[in-house]
């Protein structure tokens, strides 16, 4: 297995951006990993242990507009002074929504969100009342926004995830769920017996996920690993609708309680997006879709058309009519990625997207905070 030297550290002071005055008790982490501190009376911060790759810096404090900074982290130490920007007091709109109708949003935005999974069932939401949530019933919209960290506890995982959410939709006629933000993930305490079973589930969670493909890529892993990639052709299925159409023209029919028109678009959302899907049989090597780049530590992963990967030690039994199967492939989990311009994307040491991420169906695309792990994350050596 992959293993990382733990050298990487930062340093720096968090001052008023107005009165260069030191910012004590500011939040500074490296967002989506597990480092993170407070700075100190005297407005410092140190950071180690880090492992090397790209993060994202980011400083918040109540008040002052959050800092956010890509940098690279390697062996040399990093010094990063951080000045603040005072936030300028500004009335919010402020919507009036029943009890009902808040509870209503808030378990779509969790099932949207955390998941659905077991682990799901695990998870706790400690301060769902920091969430601003809106419902937009003529375009199908859920919009979610918080003003300080949301916290949830993993108790499947043994992670306290506090997540900046920046912005969250769920359009419901796309059937598209976004959502950008900052996160941390601290440990949660636990007796031996608990922390043996968030190591159970934390391996099972990372292995065959995106993180551990794309180590596995750029390590040459890929056999040993269990993965398998091949090209995948495939054309839209003129026969269905764009979904967008699909869903507006039931929603129509619904209220105008016209039953045949109903029954005949939802038969419509019932075919596959695609046809004519054939794999090619000979396996995609790693030097075909593999580039090291200019910046050490990042690489470029680039293919024709569909990318097809398989993990050969899962198996998927959860039928996905949009998944192409063929018949003489066992039920292995499999993912689907496709490329936006300009045809590649980058990734760093970590196994992390740091570019345009591509589209993902299938597998990968299912997970949800409930499967989340801190980029820094480093399995057993197996």
């Amino acid at each position: 297995m992959i293993t990382f030297a733990q050298s990487g550290i930062i340093t720096g002071t968090v001052t008023n951006a107005e009165s260069k005055s030191p910012l004590p008790r500011a939040s500074v982490f490296l967002s989506n990993s597990s480092v993170g501190s407070a700075t100190s009376e005297d407005g410092k911060y140190v950071l180690n242990g880090i492992r090397p790759g790209q993060y994202t810096l980011t400083v918040t404090i109540l008040g002052y507009e959050d800092y956010s900074k890509s940098i690279l982290v390697g062996r040399e130490p990093i010094k990063m002074d951080i000045s603040l920007t005072p936030k300028p007091m500004m009335l919010k709109e402020v919507t009036i929504i029943s009890a009902a109708d808040w509870k209503k949003n808030y378990e779509a935005f969790r099932k949207s969100f955390i998941g659905t999974d077991e682990n799901s069932k695990n998870c706790v939401v400690v301060n769902p009342h920091v969430l601003n949530l809106q419902f937009n019933r003529t375009k199908q919209t859920l919009e979610a926004s918080a003003d300080e960290f949301l916290v949830v506890e993993n108790k499947a995982l043994g992670y306290r995830v506090k997540f900046l959410l920046k912005n969250f939709i769920e359009d419901r006629v796309a059937n598209i769920v976004a959502y950008g933000g900052e996160r941390l993930f601290e440990e949660l305490p636990g007796n031996a017996a608990q922390k043996k079973k968030w190591h159970l589930k934390r391996e099972e969670a990372y292995y065959g996920s995106a993180m551990h493909f794309f180590r596995s890529l750029y390590t040459n892993k890929l056999n040993e690993d269990g993965f398998v990639m091949y090209h995948l052709n495939r054309q839209l299925n003129p026969n269905r609708p764009p979904e967008d159409i699909i869903r507006k023209k039931a929603k129509m029919f619904y209220e105008r309680r016209m039953a045949d028109s109903l029954n005949y678009w939802n038969s419509l959302s019932t075919l596959s997006k695609y046809y004519k899907e054939t794999l090619n049989k000979v396996a995609v090597l790693p030097y075909e879709v593999l580039n090291n780049t200019e910046q050490q530590g990042i690489y470029a992963i680039h293919f024709p058309n569909y990318l097809y990967v398989v993990y050969t030690k899962k198996r998927d039994e959860v039928y996905n009519k949009d998944l192409y199967r063929p018949l003489d492939m066992p039920n292995y989990e499999a993912t689907v990625l496709t490329l936006f311009e300009p045809n590649y994307a980058l990734f760093d040491m970590n196994g992390i997207i740091v570019s345009q991420p591509p589209l993902l169906e299938g597998a990968w695309a299912k997970a949800r905070l409930s499967d989340l792990l801190p980029v820094d994350y480093v399995p057993d050596v197996k």
